[in-house]
């Protein structure tokens, strides 16, 4: 069986409590090591046989599945964050269906997350943004055209945005021809939820200033919108004492 399982954000304690379990009890982990922390491989249990992706190609990935079914072992497929999100996850599995070894998935905590957590913010404050978008700036890989930055960004809802923080000029001009204004909130947290987690508060316009200053150039979340930022906004109506719900009558005077 193979159990491809979310690390979170970072920090050890941020695994769920099935992803822990399922650590303890592998025969085999395989690991993103350029992103797991590996402090996650302390759950695991002394005999365990751990291998690490980043130095792996798809098929040296897959032949360890293939070998630990013939064998009846339990697999650990460790990605960081939520695997669903960027985790390259559909090509393994789609091996594993062809294989016909079974598999399931348990979902992680994703770095927009930790890093929202660290700045202790909302992103879908009323009266400001009801929508988050997750996406990533075009870069060796590409992105359908129908998602470009600008086209995003063009809905001025909240934004987290991976795999960027090397481009960070060209994302601030994209967000800008896209329709944000050069002073709307921004915020660039680097390794979330990590003990060297670092963040900075900027704006759109000076992005890639507030990069360089604080010398990020990878594995950071780069968010956008004025949710960031902000202190007007509408207060929720779910806790308005006027307001009924299924639970509560709302009161009037």
């Amino acid at each position: 069986m193979v159990h491809f399982v979310g690390a979170g954000p970072g920090a050890p304690d941020l695994i769920t409590v099935r992803g822990k379990e399922l650590l303890e009890k592998a025969d085999i982990i395989i690991y993103a090591g350029s992103l797991v922390n590996p402090e996650l491989l302390k759950y695991a249990k002394e005999e365990v046989r751990v291998h690490n992706s980043a130095e792996m190609t798809l098929e040296e990935v897959t032949e360890v599945f293939k070998t630990a079914a013939e064998k009846n072992l339990d697999v650990v497929r460790l990605h960081t964050g939520e695997p669903s999100i960027y985790g390259a996850v559909k090509e393994q599995m789609d091996y594993l269906d062809k294989e016909g070894i079974p598999y399931d998935s348990c979902p992680g905590v994703s770095a927009c997350f930790g890093a929202a957590a660290s700045l202790n913010m909302e992103y879908t404050l009323p009266g400001v943004s009801q929508t988050l978008i997750i996406t990533r700036i075009q870069g060796r890989t590409d992105v359908p055209e129908s998602e470009s930055m600008e086209s995003l960004a063009s809905h001025q809802a909240s934004m987290a945005i991976y795999l960027s923080a090397g481009m960070l000029m060209e994302l601030s001009e994209k967000l800008i021809a896209g329709g944000y204004s050069a002073d709307t909130p921004a915020a660039i947290v680097y390794k979330a939820t990590w003990p060297e987690e670092k963040s900075v508060i900027c704006n759109v316009g000076n992005l890639a200033e507030a990069g360089e200053k604080e010398n990020i150039k990878n594995i950071a979340v780069v968010l956008v919108g004025d949710a960031v930022k902000t202190r007007d906004y509408e207060k929720s109506k779910l806790y308005s004492a006027d307001f009924t719900t299924g639970f509560r009558q709302g009161k009037t005077d």
